[in-house]
């Protein structure tokens, strides 16, 4: 990585309240609409961003990503670009259920989420490990576009976990760093990140 692409900042932005947020639903890669309340929440954050330099936004194809990431474009003057990559872990048949039917269910394995194993694949769905390396990919394929003004990047509590972002609680929620930091972020291996399990804050995080 260039010193120039390593010195890009980035804002890092996780959707605003879903439908399934309000309900206490784990979303995966299933597509609840922003809450009214969540509409609300990406117009305040779209106000704070708006004389921010963002030269180019990028989101996840989920719908609760994307409405957000039009927000903040049309206060930014800016277009969305949708990126696969950038959807939440894939939860499989866990999303759309709530927490206290998960652990009454799935109580081992809830237990090896919240310790971060890298081989889970929770409800049947996507590991850590394949979650690191779709994010993986898209850093590098951002780091290789033209320009040195921000990106904004709409995703996900689990992606930005990926990208060593601890996701502060509540919805559209924005942190800022540089394409140097996540690449750092990323080249942890999974022997590094096993050694280091920590609880989820909450499990509305994972939503």
């Amino acid at each position: 990585m260039s010193e120039v692409a390593a010195s890009r900042p980035v804002w890092l932005i996780r959707h605003a309240e879903s439908e399934w947020n309000a309900q206490g639903r784990w979303q995966g890669q299933r597509d609840p609409a922003l809450s009214e309340r969540g509409r609300a929440q990406a117009n305040d954050l779209a106000t704070s961003l708006a004389r921010a330099g963002i030269e180019a936004i990028v989101a996840s194809d989920l719908v609760r990503a994307h409405e957000t990431a039009l927000i903040v474009g049309r206060a930014t003057g800016v277009p969305v670009r949708l990126d696969p990559r950038l959807r939440e872990r894939d939860l499989g048949h866990w999303s759309g259920l709530t927490s206290i039917q998960i652990a009454a269910r799935w109580p081992v394995d809830l237990a090896r989420l919240r310790a971060r194993d890298l081989d889970l694949q929770p409800g049947g769905g996507e590991t850590l490990r394949a979650l690191h390396a779709r994010v993986a990919a898209f850093v590098a394929s951002i780091a290789r576009a033209p320009g040195d003004g921000a990106i904004a990047v709409v995703t996900h509590a689990g992606v930005l976990r990926a990208l060593g972002i601890a996701p502060a609680p509540g919805n559209a929620a924005a942190r800022s760093a540089t394409l140097g930091a996540l690449h750092a972020a990323l080249r942890r291996d999974g022997a590094r990140l096993a050694a280091a399990p920590h609880r989820l804050r909450d499990e509305e995080e994972r939503l």
